[in-house]
């Protein structure tokens, strides 16, 4: 099936500013363009009396010419030299000066054009952020369910860490319970997984493994119904599912503390309005802003940054040479081949740097979880592993039929000792192998 990019036709606005302050804004745009065509007219009148002057001098020249042969004899070739060269003395003067100031007016009609452009672009992306950390509060509907999520000797509460990947903390706050994960995803999981076991009531191992399974299957498909609305949103449709799969992910990925889905639709708003100021291809620019951070939710096991994984990605569903080179020179890890290009490096700046869009440096940190993960999945025998207590503790998951009792102290020391030497940590981390047996039978009833 061939595939199509490019805006639709019925999308609707969510630019926040009224019509009234964009009319404004285009009176004043007007404003500014007429004195700027005034200017430019004097100019021209300035310039057709420069050319009425030379006329005037070039009649003098040939008057003065005939006069000098006439009363010293000269050549006529000789005198045209030498009056060329007093002529000449004469009129450099003035001629620098007006082309300095010719020079100087469009400088400062140029600096103010600009400034103009670039705000009018800034105000198409403003978009509120919402502050995010690593924790999630769910309320209990009374005291007596933080004793059931816990279980007997604290079952119940091991199997839905270990399931969700996330710590659960019990809070002092009465009717409280604290799930923390630097990964959203995952938190949003337990989340969701944790209050559907709460109404269900039946809290136990099995059961949570099952109602575990079957959110993160669901959160799938809402990460999915996302991606395909942020790319509606910026006016782009039949995209391949697989790279709409991968923008839905940015609902719960934060870089630098900004989330991705409002850090892209506003950078892609501001680049669509740059280009349509500057004349540059609008759907190039739409596709490079919307995808040029996609490199940085595909597989963590992937080898280089997130700009190679992304043009990787690019490339591999066959999205045009100028939108790969978009991704690909977006932090100017390569020149600029075009303004397109640069479109796209402009309106991710902006959105970014301005005001309260980030909060805090927290790609190290994450990083450095993804590698303590990466590291103790690595091993044989291992069937999942998960980074807790901010990092400070990963519970790695065997196979039993794999790995015995007695491998797991040799076990455990590899993956200590692995992360010691290949990640940067901050004190101690305490590494958890979990075996766990499970015998099952059925009773056959007449």
């Amino acid at each position: 099936m061939q595939k199509t990019f490019g805006p639709g036709s019925s999308v609707p606005s969510s630019d926040p500013v009224s019509s009234g302050d964009f009319g404004k804004q285009e009176a004043e745009l007007a404003k500014r363009e007429g004195i700027l065509e005034e200017r430019e007219r004097l100019l021209a009148e300035k310039l057709t009396a420069v050319d009425q002057r030379l006329g005037e001098v070039e009649k003098i020249r040939k008057d003065l010419v005939a006069k000098l042969e006439k009363s010293a004899g000269l050549p006529q070739e000789e005198a045209k030299k030498l009056l060329l060269e007093n002529i000449e003395k004469e009129l450099a003067s003035e001629i620098s000066k007006r082309i300095k100031e010719a020079e100087e007016e469009i400088k400062v009609e140029s600096d103010e054009r600009a400034r103009s452009i670039l705000a009018e672009a800034m105000l198409h992306g403003v978009t509120d952020y919402v502050a995010e950390f690593t924790t999630s509060q769910v309320k209990l509907p009374d005291e007596e369910m933080k004793g059931r999520i816990i279980g007997k000797e604290g079952r119940n509460i091991r199997a839905f860490e270990n399931a969700t990947g996330v710590d659960v903390l019990m809070d002092e706050t009465p009717g409280v319970l604290i799930l923390s994960s630097f990964d959203a995803v995952r938190r949003e999981i337990a989340h969701i997984a944790l209050e559907r076991l709460m109404q269900d009531g039946r809290i136990q191992p099995e059961r949570i493994e099952e109602i575990v399974k079957r959110t993160q299957e669901e959160v799938e498909k809402i990460m999915f119904q996302a991606g395909e609305a942020l790319a509606h949103e910026v006016g782009v449709y039949n995209l391949p599912r697989e790279l709409i799969s991968l923008l839905g992910r940015f609902k719960y990925r934060y870089s630098y503390g900004q989330n991705m889905i409002q850090h892209t639709l506003e950078e892609t708003k501001i680049g669509v309005a740059l280009a349509k100021m500057l004349g540059a291809n609008v759907n190039i620019v739409r596709l490079g802003c919307l995808l040029h951070d996609i490199g940085k939710v595909v597989d963590q096991d992937d080898e280089g940054t997130h700009v190679e994984k992304g043009v990787s990605v690019a490339k591999k569903y066959g999205l045009p040479e100028e939108v790969i080179n978009c991704i690909a020179e977006h932090h100017e890890e390569k020149p600029f081949s075009a303004v397109e290009s640069i479109i796209c490096y402009i309106a991710d700046a902006i959105s970014g740097a301005r005001p309260g869009a980030r909060r805090e440096d927290i790609e190290g940190y994450i990083k450095r979880i993804e590698d303590i993960e990466k590291i103790a999945t690595s091993y044989e025998g291992v069937e999942k592993a998960f980074a807790v207590s901010a990092g400070r503790e990963v519970r790695v998951v065997v196979f039993p039929e794999k790995v015995s009792d007695e491998e797991l102290p040799k076990l455990t020391h590899d993956i200590a000792q692995r992360i010691s030497k290949e990640v940067m940590v901050p004190g101690q981390v305490k590494v958890t192998a979990i075996r766990e047996v499970r015998a099952m039978d059925y009773a056959m009833t007449s």
